[in-house]
């Protein structure tokens, strides 16, 4: 274990968030925000975000929201790093004007059905063919869900297949395609991504880092550590984690944050999502201590995700404190569409954002 008890790093910018809509909204965004400087926020909502003006009219409520929860909002639109939502009917004209204006900053791609809010995704990938030859055009990153959603693929063996039925194939016939795949969770992921030599990146969420299925499974079904992709193999955690803390330019955080009201999570069919926005940093803190690697911390929080995006890092500091006693964090966060369990990696933290 390292002997440093605290750690100033720039401010870390979050790749991949889930905010919601409307209540949902207003009462996740403060300590979604709390912490990060910038996020590639998702475009998955009910009616999903397909068209530049949806991206502009979702992010107009999130300033709104922004401002009902107090947060300080002038510099929000160099935060909010919007996206649209990937159909077989996309233009491609709206998505590199979108772009263009600097309002969009990457185009998602969820197989249909493979996740919540997915249905309206893409079955058929010749048909998008277009789109991604146009972004590829103006250097517009694509997002991936990685998954099939065919019902005889296993759900623990649906990343790998994507790679090799989807991915892979898509990669060779668009040239110059930059590709995020988000939220990896297998050792095939990390390897795939490991050998590309250009235009492919991954993130990777604190609660991949932490948990495997076991967590989720053994002595009884635990809701809330149940997501998608779902956790995996031990053996793939442990990939996991030597990719996050390898100092690997093409690994970066997307927490994946993901928050449902306990009500849908605890159910027949419960939701898939977990929301870890609020401890994320001292989860990814505790990692990285436990690798011997808090000198990556910074570089795969905060300069990497930058870097691949082609923006600059930020220019504000945060500084981590190791405590002697655990962090204490709220087991819920209220909202007016019910309350919210936050990530409980099942083992102490000590480190916290000061």
């Amino acid at each position: 274990m390292s002997m440093i008890d605290h750690l100033t790093i720039r401010r870390p910018d979050d790749w991949h968030l889930h905010l919601r809509d409307g209540v949902m909204l207003e009462g996740i965004v403060s300590p979604s925000f709390q912490h990060i400087g910038r996020a590639i926020i998702m475009p998955n909502l009910v009616p999903p975000v397909v068209r530049g003006d949806d991206a502009r009219a979702y992010r107009d409520r999130i300033l709104k929201a922004m401002e009902k929860a107090g947060l300080e909002t002038s510099s929000a639109h160099r935060q909010l790093l919007m996206t649209i939502y990937l159909t077989e009917t996309t233009d491609p004209d709206d998505v590199e004007a979108a772009a263009a204006e600097g309002l969009v900053h990457a185009v998602k791609l969820y197989p249909a059905g493979a996740t919540t809010n997915s249905d309206s995704g893409v079955s058929r990938i010749d048909t998008v063919i277009p789109v991604l030859e146009r972004m590829a055009d103006v250097a517009l990153p694509l997002c991936v869900h990685g998954e099939v959603t065919d019902p005889e693929v296993d759900i623990f063996d649906r990343e790998a297949v994507f790679i090799d039925r989807v991915l892979d194939p898509v990669r060779r016939r668009v040239d110059g395609l930059r590709v995020v795949m988000e939220h990896v969770t297998t050792d095939d992921a990390v390897a795939y991504v490991s050998a590309a030599s250009s235009g492919l990146g991954a993130t990777i969420t604190p609660h991949h880092l932490m948990i495997n299925r076991n967590h989720l499974l053994v002595g009884g079904i635990k809701p809330h550590y149940y997501c998608l992709p779902i956790v995996k193999r031990e053996r793939h955690r442990l990939a996991l984690r030597k990719a996050a803390t390898s100092g690997d330019p093409r690994f970066f955080l997307g927490t994946d944050s993901a928050p449902h009201a306990d009500h849908t999570k605890e159910a027949p069919c419960g939701c898939a999502g977990v929301f870890n926005a609020p401890n994320t940093l001292s989860c990814l803190a505790q990692v990285f201590e436990e690798e011997q690697a808090l000198d990556k911390l910074e570089a795969f929080a905060s300069l990497h995700g930058p870097a691949f995006y082609r923006l600059p890092p930020n220019d504000e500091v945060i500084t981590l404190t190791k405590q002697h006693e655990p962090v204490r964090y709220p087991e819920k966060v209220d909202t007016e569409a019910g309350p919210v369990t936050v990530f409980d990696p099942g083992t102490p933290l000590y480190w916290n954002v000061t």
